[in-house]
């Protein structure tokens, strides 16, 4: 999980109508992670379901992206963060999404371009705007945009309202303009704080390393 999209899905529960139940696909929480991947306090008080293919923390249930073990028109919000570039058919796993969701159900989901290889087991794909855009075309209203250079982003994210919307949450709008301008600049945005850098271009098992033995040398002082 990076700082980006845990600012995303805060943006995104706050403006947006998030129906329950939530399933989150991929919210397998890796070492290095755990409790700072956990997005159920951006859903207070709603049913919240974690699903991955392997068993581990934040896992409540394991379920198939390819093939989803649950009845049509049954989940109101699908989150697939960050997961999609390690589906080997993505456009299999959003046509499962949209057969689950409520007919007022909606995705959020993100995922990645520029960035290094990592295997969580497999890593498969990169992703356009354009991209995205294609894969949310079931959807009868849906929302893509990008953080990062414009001819090179790194996050791609998107939603997809399964029912028609006739205009977007204005104050979604206006947030998300806020958190592409600061993560368009990441560097520039994050001089301040080495945090900031690290996470952007260092694996995470290590980036948590470092951030811990830091923060022990500190404690020794």
């Amino acid at each position: 999980m990076r700082e980006t999209i845990r600012q995303f899905v805060r943006i995104c529960a706050e403006t947006l109508p998030i129906q329950e139940p939530i399933y989150e696909f991929g919210s397998l929480q890796t070492q290095g992670q755990i409790g700072y991947a956990d997005l159920r306090p951006y859903f207070p008080n709603k049913k919240y379901f974690g699903a991955d293919m392997r068993r581990g923390p934040g896992v409540d249930v394991i379920l198939n992206l390819h093939d989803i073990d649950l009845p049509s028109e049954t989940v109101g919000t699908v989150l697939c963060l960050d997961t999609l570039e390690h589906v080997e058919y993505p456009r299999k796993a959003i046509a499962e999404v949209y057969r689950i969701l409520k007919p007022d159900g909606l995705l959020i989901v993100s995922s990645i371009m520029a960035f290094h290889i990592h295997d969580y087991p497999s890593d498969y794909w990169r992703f356009t705007p354009e991209a995205f855009k294609s894969l949310l075309k079931p959807f009868e209203t849906s929302f893509v945009d990008f953080a990062g250079e414009f001819y090179f982003p790194h996050t791609i994210v998107g939603v997809g309202f399964k029912r028609k919307l006739t205009t977007y949450p204005s104050n979604f709008l206006k947030q998300i303009e806020k958190w592409k301008k600061y993560w368009s600049h990441p560097i520039r945005s994050n001089l301040h704080d080495w945090t900031g850098l690290a996470e952007m271009f260092t694996p995470h098992i290590l980036f948590a390393k470092v951030k811990g033995y830091r923060q022990s040398k500190k404690r020794d002082k």
